[in-house]
């Protein structure tokens, strides 16, 4: 069959071509860009003092036109400032001022090590020196531990007592309860399998002193059996201190008094039996459920209140952090003076010898460039710490002016108050605000308190006026304190009471700050009578 023409498809009349074309589009828009130099600045004012000291020192140790000084940050940012003023030529660059012609520059520490310097005489070894060394009769380990090794400075050993360190400025490290138990786990009879099984049990215990891991487990790890475990278990749960390696509070508490020979005893029947109800402080149930008086209840309760449930609390925890304030605030006639705590900032300056290289005409253009470019790192760093202690120190002024009545009376005179206030009264942004107040410390009359901690907000008040939520915390804290111990206050007497103060608050609000502080409910704060 003979097929006749086709007709073309409209893709056979029109081809497909791509076209590029070439051409200007212009846009106006706003951006924010984030320079180095802003980076760094805003890194360093929401660094903390020990924080800001590491990095310091290692820009210290990275950086060769820094080094420490003694002059105070001002006058070390002042002298950055016009370093790089001066010294920047047309194309930007940083180059040290020229020594003005005539004027004799300082000897430097390399110049005066130029000169001819005298050889130290050293006396010669005697011939039996050497015969003095291999003498078996001689600890020389004793000799090196007891005398000191002054061979670098080239000085005689003095024995002067009042050169030598005071015993109490010496570091030492706190024993861990792992270092406890295990020294007493070498002193006891365990043979070498009791050995590996102790120290297993040992290095399973938690920060409290509590074993989480199941005996099961741990018998499965050391390849051995359950009853092998639990015997080790036993003999170390009667190391000190006492109630160590229990499982739970329960076992902890009866360890305690076995320890003291009270096994026998109430306590130790109420801790056995009805634990959960003496936590509640249900004493006429307990007294009822084990047939005694109430009196011997309440007895049995204070000797159980004696008792440690936490036998590692004196082994644990973290080191103590020791707090330096930013600022200092005092009361200096009617006014309060806001001072600078510029001794903990770490001093910095430009180096003079690097500087000098930089117009020295031998050096090699990279090692110019590399210098240059430490130049300006080094400029930045140290009037980012300068801008650092002056937002500061505009934050502090400014929450002295709104929390005046703080600084004259305490906490119950805080008002509520927020970043933006602050922010609008020193015309910077909230967010700089936040970090110029993250772990910074002021020292106040009332005491040393975190910046942050002056920003609170405000419960509606009847007359009108809010209050601090921290003052109602500190109302509450009073009164708690205050109350009678047969009868404690509960969450709705103590709304009551601040609400004879006019403090519109409700008792869902008190309970919440009463949780805040860590306080007990009223049920739990009951003492045994």
């Amino acid at each position: 069959m003979k097929q006749g023409p086709t007709r073309p498809s409209e893709y056979d009349k029109k081809p497909m071509a791509l076209e590029v074309k070439l051409g200007h589009d212009l846009r106006l828009r706003q951006q924010l860009v984030m320079t180095p130099q802003l980076q760094q600045a805003i890194k360093i004012l929401q660094l903390s003092l020990p924080e800001l000291e590491t990095v310091v020192q290692n820009e210290l140790d990275a950086n060769p036109m820094l080094e420490p000084l003694d002059q105070s940050v001002a006058e070390t940012a002042a002298n950055a400032e016009q370093t790089e003023d001066i010294n920047l030529p047309a194309d930007g660059e940083p180059l040290p001022a020229e020594p003005e012609s005539g004027a004799a520059e300082p000897e430097s520490d390399w110049d005066r090590l130029g000169g001819d310097v005298p050889a130290p005489t050293v006396p010669a070894e005697g011939p039996d020196a050497a015969a003095e060394m291999r003498d078996p009769s001689l600890d020389w380990r004793e000799y090196l531990e007891t005398y000191s090794n002054n061979w670098q400075d080239g000085e005689a050993p003095n024995d002067d007592d009042e050169r030598r360190q005071a015993l109490e400025n010496t570091l030492t490290r706190k024993t861990s309860l792992e270092d406890h138990l295990i020294w007493q786990l070498r002193l006891s009879s365990l043979d070498r399998d009791g050995q590996r099984i102790g120290a297993t049990i040992i290095y399973n215990l938690n920060d409290d002193g509590y074993l989480e891991t199941p005996v099961a487990e741990l018998a499965a790890q050391l390849e051995t059996n359950v009853e092998a475990v639990e015997a080790v278990l036993r003999r170390v749960q009667r190391f000190d201190p006492p109630g160590v390696a229990a499982r739970d509070l329960r076992e902890c508490l009866l360890a305690q008094l076995q320890n003291l020979g009270m096994e026998e005893s109430l306590a130790a029947r109420i801790v056995r039996s009805h634990l959960d109800l003496l936590e509640k402080h249900r004493f006429s149930e307990i007294a009822k459920a084990l047939n005694v008086e109430p009196k011997m209840v309440a007895d049995a309760a204070r000797s159980i209140a004696a008792l440690e449930p936490k036998p590692g609390r004196d082994y644990g925890g973290a080191e103590p952090a020791y707090i330096v304030p930013d600022v200092y605030i005092q009361k200096i006639g009617d006014e309060f003076v806001v001072t600078l705590n510029e001794s903990a900032v770490p001093r910095l300056r430009l180096a003079n010898y690097y500087q000098k290289v930089l117009n020295d005409s031998a050096v090699e253009t990279d090692t110019k460039e590399y210098l240059q470019e430490r130049l300006r790192s080094a400029c930045w760093l140290v009037k980012s710490i300068y801008q650092r202690l002056q937002t500061i120190f505009k934050v502090a002024n400014s929450i002295v002016k709104f929390q005046r009545p703080f600084f004259e009376h305490g906490v119950g005179h805080l008002r509520p108050l927020v970043l933006k206030d602050v922010a609008e009264d020193i015309g910077m942004h909230e967010s700089t605000i936040s970090r110029a107040t993250a772990n910074k410390y002021a020292h106040t009359p009332q005491g040393i308190f975190e910046l942050k901690f002056f920003f609170t907000s405000g419960v509606k008040a009847t007359d009108g006026e809010d209050v601090s939520a921290e003052t109602v915390k500190e109302k509450i804290r009073t009164l708690v304190a205050g109350e009678g111990q047969d009868n404690p206050l509960s969450d709705q007497a103590i709304a009551d009471i601040l609400h004879h103060d006019q403090i519109n608050i409700a008792r869902r609000t008190v309970a919440k700050y009463r949780q805040a502080l860590g306080i007990l409910p009223s049920s739990r704060r009951k003492k045994p009578g």
